[in-house]
């Protein structure tokens, strides 16, 4: 089948591209996209031959739509799904998606599912869609995730009281810029991933001025900065990624969450403020689907529930964008020519 694709990712801020791990998504296509589009076509006709004669079952002819987002993994993730859809004899065709506003797109059948639905980030608005219906839960991955404030691990050497969330005040003097006066700077997600940030700063009274990324990219470019000199950063991060094998460093260990804590004051150490508590240490990475999938797409949708990917396996979709500058498209196809073993046996059991 051919592939429809739209649009892969966000264009990440300019500028990020010269620092390690900078610019996620560079558009190269001025210079490949006549022969990427005739790879395409030429790979999706050999996967309906092959398709065809091993009896895959064949959905609907409505085209799967997969949201992509803003950070590397699940644009990579989102691809090779797409394509192991393609492999069954679908049509995938991808759409950027807000990445809090995609699960009322999935309740509502404008998408057809959700790769990447991260408990800290995401799990509120999953559950909001969830109470209204028209999606659902279909099945974590194998991952566990975690996302929260974190540090190269250079600046615990100028910080030694981190990990503990009770050392940034009296440090936070080395985190100062020009544009922060005398608090310290964190670098948090960008706006629409919700991370709530500022709220955290002020319900532990933390004298850090919290400023959002423009992009996944703005994030490690700040690292990148910091790196050849050493300077103490504090930024927003998440595992699985990339930049954990790129830049080891740790978490900082905020107080422990606990249900309700960015609903109930009375929850974390502050009986006054929400957000006086870390994201979940062990957080899930579910998938969600349109209630309609099963129906319209079954033999896809069962290749989704069977679908489940391992933190290494996570980190190295990133790394195939983020450090070896391969398009999304191209390190999925690179992906699944390296997972075979994993990937054959979700086709297999979804045969017709």
């Amino acid at each position: 089948m051919q592939k429809f694709v739209k649009i892969h990712a966000e264009c990440p801020e300019p500028g990020s591209s010269e620092s390690r791990g900078g610019n996620a998504i560079k558009d190269r296509q001025k210079h490949q996209g006549a022969t990427m589009k005739l790879t395409r076509i030429l790979s999706a006709a050999a996967l309906t031959a092959v398709t065809g004669s091993a009896g895959l079952a064949a959905d609907s002819s409505d085209p799967i739509v997969i949201p992509v987002h803003n950070w590397s993994s699940q644009i990579v993730m989102s691809n090779v799904v797409g394509q192991i859809f393609e492999e069954m004899g679908n049509h995938v065709e991808y759409v950027t998606t807000d990445s809090q506003a995609v699960y009322e797109s999935v309740r509502l059948g404008d998408v057809s599912l959700e790769m990447e639905v991260w408990e800290g980030a995401f799990g509120a608005s999953f559950r909001a869609a969830l109470e209204k219906g028209g999606l659902h839960d279909a099945g974590d991955h194998d991952a566990v995730t975690r996302e929260d404030w974190w540090y190269p691990l250079w600046t615990k050497e100028a910080c030694p009281g981190l990990p503990d969330w009770q050392a940034l005040n009296d440090c936070a003097h080395l985190f100062a810029t020009a544009e922060t006066g005398g608090k310290g700077r964190y670098l948090d997600g960008p706006v629409d991933w919700l991370k709530h940030g500022k709220e955290r700063a002020e319900a532990l009274d933390l004298n850090f001025t919290v400023i959002n990324a423009g992009s996944a990219a703005a994030l490690w470019a700040e690292i990148g900065a910091a790196e050849a000199e050493k300077k103490p950063v504090l930024v927003f991060n998440w595992t699985p990624n990339f930049a954990e094998a790129v830049w080891p460093g740790e978490f900082v260990n905020f107080p422990a969450w606990e249900d309700g804590c960015d609903k109930d004051p009375a929850k974390g150490p502050n009986p006054n403020a929400l957000y006086d508590c870390g994201n979940p240490a062990s957080g899930y990475l579910k998938k969600a689907a349109w209630d309609g999938m099963e129906g319209k797409w079954p033999a896809a949708y069962c290749a989704l529930t069977k679908i489940s990917f391992t933190n290494p396996q996570i980190a190295e979709m990133a790394k195939l964008v983020d450090t070896d500058e391969l398009e999304p498209e191209e390190a999925a196809e690179e992906w699944l020519a390296a997972n075979r073993a994993a990937v054959d046996p979700w086709i297999s059991a979804c045969k017709g």
